[in-house]
């Protein structure tokens, strides 16, 4: 599933193709043909995104809410130099598109999604209430997230991908963020110190970023060290621009601490990766190395 970093650089892509003009929207699969009528010919004002949710506001009050579930994926491809100019349904479609939104030099096809949706901003604002606060967002309070950390008997594993408690985490970073801080994933969250939670947070605060630069997850400390000194030097300000969302980023080799890793030694300490189902997804972590709380 797409975590939050992959939603905020979508954010991005999008607003920089579409924002501040109008966009021609249709349903190539048919089963959004209502919602993209309603979206056809008005001007895009801005993209925003919460966790793994995306929300564009059209004029005239209408927005547009997406979430990508587990396969959905949503790129925004620069259109040929032939192809510009061409009426919307006179563009080559491939795969079941569910919505296609067109600018003059870009097009963004949206394929299998877990939500699409045209709402209103009170139906906006209500799912964002019931999130919580997500490490990409500016205005993000990590408080919120404690307090529920804090009285909840179930385990820190679990509690990170409670979307209603941390937006945008996902599975990778799940697994990757406990074992930088050696916190033990079965810990319940009562049994949690405020000071580990704190370091989480601006772990994730630190990492997710540099998810959006490059698509793709470094957790590595070497990768994240090296990633971190091309931001600081803007060097990795191309990257972004550059990439459409078909495909991870591969400017880094991909390469995780426990991720995937199950039964190979850890990176550490030499012992068993251990895994098992919690909270939906397969769970990493290393018995010997995690035991914080």
């Amino acid at each position: 599933m797409p975590e939050g970093h992959t939603v905020h650089a979508l954010v991005g892509r999008l607003n920089r193709a579409f924002a501040g003009h109008p966009v021609s929207a249709s349903s190539p699969q048919g089963r959004f043909a209502q919602g993209a009528a309603l979206l056809d010919g008005r001007v895009l004002l801005e993209g925003s995104a919460w966790g793994k949710h995306l929300f564009v506001e059209l004029d005239g009050d209408a927005w547009l809410h997406v979430h990508l579930g587990l396969i959905g994926s949503f790129p925004v491809v620069p259109l040929p130099e032939g192809l510009r100019g061409l009426p919307a349904a006179r563009l080559p479609v491939t795969g079941q598109v569910r919505l296609r939104l067109v600018g003059t030099e870009h097009v963004a096809d949206l394929r299998g999604p877990n939500l699409c949706a045209v709402e209103t901003p009170e139906e906006v604002a209500a799912v964002q209430a019931r999130l919580g606060p997500d490490p990409l967002r500016p205005d993000a309070d990590p408080a919120p997230a404690w307090e529920r950390i804090r009285r909840s008997t179930r385990g820190i594993g679990e509690l990170v991908m409670d979307q209603a408690i941390l937006a945008g985490v996902g599975n990778v970073y799940r697994c990757e963020v406990l074992y930088r801080h050696r916190v033990d994933p079965f810990r319940p969250g009562t049994q949690i110190r405020r000071s580990t939670w704190q370091a989480i947070w601006e772990d994730l605060a630190l990492l997710m970023p540099l998810g959006v630069a490059y698509n793709q997850i470094l957790t590595m400390e070497d990768q994240v060290a090296e990633a971190v000194d091309e931001v600081e030097r803007g060097m990795a300000a191309p990257h972004p621009p550059g990439l459409t969302g078909e495909r991870l980023g591969a400017h880094f080799e991909r390469r995780f601490y426990l991720y995937q890793r199950a039964g190979e030694p850890c990176r550490t300490c030499g012992s068993r990766i251990r895994s098992m189902p919690v909270a939906g997804r397969t769970l990493y972590w290393c018995g010997r190395c995690q035991r914080r709380g």
